[in-house]
């Protein structure tokens, strides 16, 4: 993408042409089924299941399934029960190449940022070398914090499960275990980092925006279905608009954005985020739909030197024609804003 600000760049677009941010859309109909998680990292898709901007712009019924972790969303997108899904960059890099290239594309990015390292106070961490002997915990297996997690321990000289113990844990897990001090530490995404600072006695301790170049990396991106993206550009290309528009919303309104998302989290999670929670949670991350290409590159290098990624031949190299931003830049190019790489 350009060096400019896109966020910025379409707010100024948007203002200078009158351009309402909700815009109608091409006719549609059907349904179309939208894999999600319950993160502040996914936020465009709680902030459009919130106000219905999905089936205003797609004229689509959207049926939303929740999911707690990447591999498992992956696994439906698979088997062909969701079409689209904000997803982790790494589950998505594994099922692209497990179904040899053939199941998915990243058609657009979603949120940079957003994950952190947090230990627990009194747990006596304050080195890189104090967490060996100490149970850490990512979501899940092979998902984006846990090679992130395990890449990092490498990288210190400790090897996961032999210097360190690593659980794979459900978040809300995660967040229960910290409290009953049974854990020491843990990789993991907003809204839960921040969760765990507030609620559970923890400290930042590494936030993962320090390891990357200019501290951007891809934390969620969408991905669709590979049979979908051919038989639907049209209706992608809905979706995508929606998508960019609720970036744009989310960035220009962050009050409101939050009240709704929060709505949302409420629903989901059982009870809505503290306001601090969701204002420290918002500082670590953006949303975009730049899908940062060099990070996805650089996430699936890391799997494959974990032995995550399945051994068809193909390595992280294969991810080359992973990323398909024909349509978002389709939708980019209507509003005259900055394309995809």
């Amino acid at each position: 993408m350009s060096h400019r600000n896109p966020i910025v760049v379409g707010l100024s677009i948007l203002l200078l042409s009158g351009a309402g941010i909700f815009s109608p859309a091409s006719a549609g109909g059907g349904e179309i089924r939208v894999g999600f998680f319950p993160n502040v990292t996914h936020a465009q898709a709680l902030a459009g299941r919130a106000n219905g901007l999905f089936e205003r712009s797609t004229r689509a019924k959207i049926a939303w399934k929740s999911f707690n972790a990447g591999p498992t969303a992956m696994e439906a997108l698979i088997a062909g029960e969701i079409d689209l899904a904000y997803v982790g960059p790494n589950p998505a890099i594994n099922a692209y190449l497990r179904s040899k290239g053939k199941a998915l594309k990243v058609i657009a990015g979603a949120a940079s940022g957003g994950a952190s390292l947090v230990v627990r106070r009194g747990a006596g961490i304050r080195s890189a070398g104090d967490l060996k002997g100490k149970r850490v915990a990512s979501p899940e297996i092979g998902n984006t914090q846990d090679v992130a997690l395990r890449t990092w321990l490498k990288a210190q000289g400790m090897t996961p499960n032999r210097d360190v113990r690593v659980a794979a844990l459900k978040n809300a897990d995660i967040l229960t275990l910290f409290l009953q001090k049974e854990l020491d530490a843990a990789w993991v995404p907003e809204p839960w980092a921040t969760r765990l600072v507030l609620e559970a006695g923890g400290e930042i301790f590494l936030d993962e925006r320090t390891l990357w170049p200019d501290g951007d990396f891809t934390t969620a991106v969408l991905v669709a279905r590979s049979g979908f993206l051919r038989e639907e550009r049209e209706r992608v290309r809905d979706f995508l608009s929606a998508h960019v528009d609720l970036t744009l919303w989310i960035h220009g309104n962050p009050a409101e954005a939050k009240k709704a998302i929060n709505a949302q989290l409420a629903g989901l999670l059982g009870k809505p985020l503290p306001a601090e929670v969701l204002d420290r949670a918002f500082t670590r991350m953006r949303f975009t739909w730049d899908p940062v290409p060099r990070s996805l590159a650089a996430s699936a290098k890391n799997a494959e030197a974990l032995g995550y990624l399945p051994r068809t031949g193909v390595g992280a190299s294969g991810v080359t024609n992973l990323v398909d931003l024909s349509v978002l830049n389709e939708v980019l190019a209507s509003r005259k804003l900055p394309g995809g790489r």
